[in-house]
């Protein structure tokens, strides 16, 4: 007699678990943020973005780990807002890390920036460090944030209807399609000033990462295309043969593996590492905040996203932990988790860092785990600040080749936009809901093809900075595909009328069934005269 196998028991969100236990699997949850968390800080900081100095990237890294460890338990924790019906945090494993929606609209406004002046270039055309430009994206995102937290006191269905699926979905799928360019630029050697070759030679320019670093090799060479589909495959392998606990970890291991390859075929630099201090933490090194004017309009269709986002995320988060996903107690999770979302964005940019999002990654983790309980979220938090106050993980981390890093992005952007298209799915394709889609993402896929297609639109050249600075913001949005893509599905999803579906009605023939009856007659005809003619 077979004896029957017992389930692993289920953890609760308030039931008691043995502390190592919920270390163990906090670690696991750390693991599967750690890719997430460090890849927008280390693309904002490097070629393709203000080109900080090694030691500010390193810095960015650490901090970045630090922040999402400490905004995260506001999130778990869950705050009661003194003699109001309003709370702060889900009260759930709903734990944040940094954004990638932010990346476009970062790296267009650092090319205006470099292009305008704001941010120094030197003679012969290369672009140096820019702190001020990254103090203007975080200082901005800061003010931008206000949004968030005001669209949160609004009821969880009126957002719903301000911006359903039709609106979200093909936002977050252009969001990803805009950033598989730059993972694919790093796989092939690195998205800087050497992504360009000048005739066939290589030239300086085109010696990636830089003349004179370990292994340095012209833009597209086999053996960046190689290292980067070491990682690539590694996630394949682990998602086709690994266990559970490997497939939710695949995207840290093909880092891993990664890393491994580069470092033994001498990719990697020391330097970094070896002159990066033994601990760091918030404020260690500080940017110059303002707000950017250009990027108000993109960033606030950023938040309205990340707003969504969160909304998504924490209806999972509910389903996975096996709470109700509807009634008041589901709608004040929904609306503590969005302000939260907002007040994590506002202080993440006073904290250094770029705004946040609720992950989803770590409600496959909760699945997998059959643990929900807010003790194994906060050991998550333990983690991650331990990653981040030792800095030399952080310089670890920085040292990693461009081609290891756009092999793992490439893959992670590419999840990014599957999600929008997913969104999409849940939408009945109407001819209203297919005519929104088709006008709305037109114009995001052509700004993303061809992002300089409004460049040359306005020529002003005169001393009015507030009108130059009018026009950047008009140029700045119509040259983000998202945001173009977000703007026009909500206009038109406001001002197009739901249309009323033909149906079949009962005891009527449509056309479509006399069609039907024609055709089977015609083939009675047929057989009649083929049986006739064999006799």
């Amino acid at each position: 007699m077979r004896k029957s196998r017992r389930a692993a028991p289920f953890f609760g969100l308030n039931e008691h678990m043995p502390v190592l236990l919920a270390l163990l699997l906090g670690f696991q949850h750390a693991l599967s943020m750690l890719a997430g968390i460090i890849t927008p800080p280390i693309i904002l900081a490097g070629q393709g973005g203000v080109n900080l100095l090694p030691e500010d990237a390193q810095y960015l890294v650490s901090t970045s780990l630090i922040v999402c460890g400490l905004l995260s338990c506001i999130q778990i924790t869950r705050f009661h807002i003194y003699k109001t019906p309003y709370y702060i945090g889900t009260g759930l494993i709903s734990v944040v890390g940094t954004s990638f929606t932010v990346i476009p609209v970062a790296t267009g406004a650092f090319a205006q920036m470099y292009a305008t002046g704001y941010c120094p270039t030197a003679a012969d055309g290369t672009k140096l460090p820019c702190p001020k430009g990254y103090g203007a994206l975080i200082g901005t995102g800061t003010v931008c944030a206000l949004l968030e937290i005001f669209l949160s006191f609004m009821r969880p269905n009126m957002l719903k209807r301000l911006f359903p699926p039709l609106v979200t979905g093909p936002t977050v799928s252009l969001i990803g399609i805009s950033l598989i360019g730059s993972g694919f630029a790093n796989w092939a050697g690195g998205s800087g000033s050497c992504l360009v070759h000048e005739g066939s030679a290589p030239t300086a320019a085109s010696i990636c990462p830089s003349v004179g670093a370990p292994h340095a090799l012209p833009w597209g060479s086999a053996e960046f295309i190689g290292l980067g589909f070491s990682v690539f495959v590694t996630i394949i392998i682990c998602e086709r043969f690994g266990s559970p606990i490997m497939k939710s970890c695949s995207v840290v291991l093909g880092l891993l593996v990664g890393c491994v390859i580069a470092g033994a075929t001498g990719y990697f630099s020391h330097s970094g590492i070896d002159r990066a201090p033994a601990a760091s933490f918030i404020w260690v090194k500080t940017f110059p905040l303002s707000v950017y004017g250009p990027i108000v309009l993109p960033l606030l269709a950023v938040y309205i996203v990340l707003m969504m986002e969160a909304i998504g995320d924490i209806t999972a988060t509910c389903d996975v932990s096996r709470l109700e996903v509807e009634g008041k107690l589901f709608d004040s999770r929904i609306q503590g988790g969005v302000l939260a979302d907002g007040i994590n964005g506002l202080l993440s940019g006073l904290l250094t860092i770029t705004p946040l999002s609720t992950f989803a990654q770590n409600n496959g983790v909760i699945a997998l785990t059959r643990c929900a309980n807010r003790k194994a979220g906060y050991a998550c938090c333990f983690f991650l600040l331990l990653m981040g106050i030792f800095s030399k993980f952080a310089a670890a981390l920085v040292a990693i080749p461009s081609p290891v890093l756009g092999g793992m992005t490439t893959f992670l952007f590419s999840a990014v936009a599957i999600s929008g298209i997913r969104i999409i799915s849940t939408v009945p394709f109407t001819r209203r809901n297919r005519f929104i889609l088709t006008a709305a993402m037109s114009l995001g896929f052509g700004a993303t093809l061809v992002p300089n297609w409004f460049a040359y639109v306005f020529t002003y050249e005169g001393d009015n900075q507030a009108k130059r600075g009018f026009f950047n913001a008009i140029e700045l949005v119509c040259e983000t595909g998202f945001a173009l893509t977000a703007f026009v599905a909500i206009f038109l999803n406001l001002v197009l009328q739901e249309e009323v579906e033909d149906e079949v009605v009962e005891g009527k023939q449509t056309a479509n069934l006399v069609d039907d009856e024609a055709d089977r007659e015609e083939w009675r005809r047929i057989d009649r005269g083929s049986g006739a003619g064999g006799d």
